[in-house]
């Protein structure tokens, strides 16, 4: 009994701790007002609460947690942190204005909904996110990448950077998140995994 629960505790840990395969971001040189830009963003502490103009709206977001947590529940089976991870990817993937569905199907494609995963080239969470981002639009504490909203914000916001980078080319932006710009197995693996996350109520 204690030798299957120590093999099952080793198992969990290494499960936890495999490399990601994805995640390549390029550090390159950002105009001082995107860079501004990104910092404020980043820094930004409200909590990740959704206003809602009527209860229409409020109806449909509910729904769609609904939808989301029953598909989502074999990747992360504790019912408090599906809820609480959906909430605020739902939050911080609207205030950067993409489509939750997106943000859904890259974290699949790069992580796999590992929130410790680290890929062979070192970036963190997931949405794999490069530490060097830390330095260049945070505080240089690479440790909060393994945060869940802290990681959603930066990889949101990173991701709608080079959305406007490249005027809203996903095949472009998606390359470019991902370290493999003008190549389409990445682009071509997050879009399939967008269409597999929409909600059709």
């Amino acid at each position: 009994m204690r030798t299957g629960r120590c093999f099952f505790c080793a198992s969990l840990l290494l499960l936890l701790w495999l490399p990601a395969h994805a995640g390549n971001q390029k550090e390159e040189a950002l105009a001082d007002g995107v860079r501004m830009a990104l910092s404020r963003a980043i820094s930004d502490s409200r909590p990740p609460k959704p206003d809602f103009i009527d209860i229409d709206e409020r109806l449909s977001y509910l729904r769609w947690l609904g939808d989301m947590s029953d598909r989502l529940v074999r990747r992360i089976p504790d019912r408090q942190s599906r809820l609480e991870f959906l909430q605020t990817l739902w939050y911080e993937a609207r205030r950067a204005g993409l489509d939750p569905a997106l943000v859904l199907g890259l974290i699949q494609v790069e992580s796999a909904f590992r929130k410790y995963a680290i890929s062979h080239v070192g970036a963190h969470g997931y949405m794999q996110v490069m530490p060097f981002w830390t330095r260049v639009i945070g505080d240089g504490d690479r440790s909060k990448l393994f945060q869940m909203q802290t990681n959603l914000r930066y990889g949101c916001s990173i991701l709608r950077m080079y959305l406007d980078m490249e005027k809203g080319d996903y095949y472009l932006a998606l390359g470019r998140y991902n370290g493999s710009r003008g190549r389409p197995e990445y682009p071509n693996a997050v879009r399939a995994a967008w269409r597999s996350w929409e909600h059709r109520p």
